[in-house]
């Protein structure tokens, strides 16, 4: 959410970001609202000070023995107070409808971003690693994973619906592996501290990241209860300090998690229907840091360095991405895509967002620091990222590493949490 005073101060910064994400959020009804809330709070406060002089009028009456004077006096006292009660309902409803519409306004982004309308104007930043030269036709996963038998689609069809699969053998110890190894390198190389949070989050905490109100067509809720089935880590890890004001000497604070994810994915469309890169349900291990204002950007930098390090770990090539102004998400200022190289469709596709949301997040969920040296606590800047997303760190493993008789050799680093397996090989 952004600062009230941006929407006074500065309409016009506000209009041209509108512009450039290629969204059309309500920002004049916005400020209309506003200014009749304003307009109606003035209204108010002069009839209270009419009521608080004409109160002291009818004492004097009275004291003068001017009783009757002192009764008509009080009469319309009485329908200045019932006019206060209607504009102060007014001022109730005027407020509640600016904080709806405060909640829909995206967050502003940061001047490195490049300017654009989708995914195609997107700014390449640097890539790491070759892509694999094949002797014969690489395999897509999704015909890989039934014949090596470490992947159903058709029982996970009859036991759920689409969208979703069953891993088993060396496919669910793959995937585990591939969580565990994240797990290992964030905590005890990159340093931060491991959570085992809550699968189920109230709107409160959707309200705090940003999912609710713009995305509940995406949620999965549950019925009768104020939860939602988790469709991201950082939506827990951001909001274990809602409504805490932290002390400075304690940033930053950085947590990773790993938990399923579950998207109705309403918006792709019949986008991915194949395979395991848009599932309702996946794993995911998440990085979540809240920082000083003052070192956000720096942190941002490092937090993508430490989800580059678990692709460079599995060798497995990849790119960076800086995302444009219209496919960057709602409460980003700043996003990077890792986009991992995928054999069979020839391509790079998303696999991390890292993103800082300055303090967007932080606003909506009073995430608060004290300054060391005293004073007025102010706001934290929060920053997440994947680290990364198992199933399509999977599906890069299975595509990368397959051999021509449909065996997939296990990467190095990984094999110590499959035992030593060094190849997975065809169902007989």
């Amino acid at each position: 959410m952004l600062a009230r005073d941006l929407f006074r101060n500065q309409p016009d910064r506000i209009r041209a970001m509108l512009d450039a994400r290629r969204t059309d959020a309500p920002l004049d009804r916005l400020l209309e609202v506003d200014t009749a809330w304003r307009e109606v709070l003035v209204q108010v406060e002069e009839l209270k000070a009419r009521r608080n002089a004409g109160s002291k009028e009818i004492g004097a009456l009275y004291r003068d023995g001017r009783a009757e004077e002192a009764e008509a006096r009080k009469g319309e006292m009485t329908a200045v107070g019932d006019e206060i009660k209607g504009l102060e309902e007014r001022a109730k409803e005027l407020e509640r409808e600016l904080e709806d519409l405060e909640l829909t306004i995206p967050n502003l982004f940061n001047a490195g971003v490049p300017i654009g309308e989708d995914e195609s104007d997107n700014r390449v930043e640097r890539s790491w690693g070759e892509p694999r030269s094949f002797d014969f036709e690489p395999r897509a996963h999704w015909d890989l994973g039934p014949e090596l038998g470490i992947a159903d689609f058709e029982r996970a069809a009859k036991v759920a619906s689409s969208r979703f699969v069953v891993l088993r053998g060396a496919g669910a110890a793959l995937e585990r592996a591939l969580i565990s190894y994240m797990l290992d390198l964030h905590t005890r190389v990159h340093g931060y501290t491991e959570v085992l949070p809550p699968y189920l989050v109230n709107s409160a905490s959707l309200l705090g990241t940003g999912q609710l109100p713009k995305f509940a067509d995406d949620l999965f809720h549950i019925e009768d209860f104020d939860l939602y089935l988790v469709p991201t880590a950082e939506v827990p890890l951001t909001n274990l300090h809602r409504d805490e004001t932290l002390a400075e000497e304690e940033l930053p604070v950085r947590y990773c998690a790993y938990t399923p994810c579950f998207r109705a994915e309403a918006g792709s469309y019949g986008k991915d229907v194949r395979g395991l890169i848009r599932q309702h349900q996946f794993h995911k291990v998440e990085l979540v840091e809240l920082v000083h204002p003052e070192q956000s950007w720096e942190r941002l930098e490092a937090l993508t360095g430490h989800a580059e390090a678990v692709l460079q770990g599995l060798d497995l090539p990849y790119r960076v991405v800086s995302l444009c102004s219209g496919d960057l998400g709602f409460s980003a200022a700043k996003t990077y895509d890792l986009e991992v190289w995928l054999p069979a469709l020839g391509c790079y596709r998303e696999i991390s967002s890292c993103t800082n949301f300055t303090d967007f997040q932080a606003r909506r969920a009073h995430l608060r620091y004290r300054p060391a040296g005293g004073g007025k606590a102010r706001l934290l800047h929060t920053i997440n990222g994947s680290g990364l997303a198992a199933g399509r760190t999977m599906v890069a493993v299975l595509e990368n590493y397959q051999e021509e008789d449909g065996s997939v050799v296990v990467p190095e680093v990984l094999r110590p949490y499959m035992h030593g397996l060094e190849l997975i090989e065809p169902a007989r």
